[in-house]
């Protein structure tokens, strides 16, 4: 397993590589309403995704300044360009380049990942939303490619509603998984490891045969 800290840019923005020596493909992070790439559900998440044969890159969308400003944890637009470049760095390291590509929202990161898979089109193979808000991406929903799985609580109900309105805008193969019994953070017992087999299973079946990377090297912090 390599693991790296880096800096990507433009911004120098703070994130965490790890990846398996054969791995499946890489699934990128995004986080949501303040989180940060120190989030313990999406590194619990992540650590099982590792564990599975999945690269991780797990970073913060917004400088420490920005985070001072709640609108910016709902600029979906500033949230999906983050992303993007992130990918772009992905896609000029070439350790990572040719790793097939998922990610793996949660709250407004979910809106941002599918704005984000919606303008890169093929280079992304798959998304997952963990009690996320994918409304939030609006018009961009029905122009996500990449086979979509959405999360949710079954006891979120908000949330839950807004997932279903959501799925029915999608084009692309898409599923609904509701855990039962789960509110917003996944927190009750048994919750978050459902969660954790369900985005395993979705990124096993949609991101590809394996592929050996070569040797991993990055900026370190």
């Amino acid at each position: 397993m390599s693991v790296r800290d880096v800096l990507l840019p433009p911004l120098g923005l703070a994130g965490a590589v790890r990846l398996p020596s054969d791995s499946y493909g890489l699934v990128v992070f995004a986080h949501g309403s303040g989180s940060s790439r120190f989030s313990p559900r999406n590194a619990a998440v992540a650590a099982a995704l590792n564990d599975a044969g999945f690269g991780t890159l797990l970073f913060d969308l917004l400088m420490p300044d920005e985070e001072i400003d709640r609108r910016n944890v709902f600029d979906i637009g500033l949230l999906a360009d983050r992303l993007i470049d992130a990918i772009h760095w992905i896609d000029e390291n070439a350790a990572l380049s040719g790793l097939p590509l998922g990610l793996f929202g949660a709250s407004t990161g979910a809106a941002a990942a599918l704005v984000a898979a919606a303008r890169l089109g093929d280079r992304v193979e798959a998304v997952v939303s963990r009690g996320g808000r994918p409304d939030l991406a609006d018009a961009a929903l029905e122009l996500v490619r990449a086979p979509t799985l959405l999360i949710v609580g079954g006891d979120d109900d908000v949330v839950l509603e807004l997932n279903q309105q959501a799925l029915a805008k999608l084009k692309a193969p898409k599923a609904l998984q509701i855990v039962p019994g789960a509110t917003h953070l996944f927190p009750e017992p048994g919750a978050l490891e459902a969660v954790i087999e369900h985005a395993t299973r979705w990124f096993l079946v949609h991101l590809g045969h394996r592929v050996g990377p070569p040797s991993f090297s990055a900026r370190s912090v």
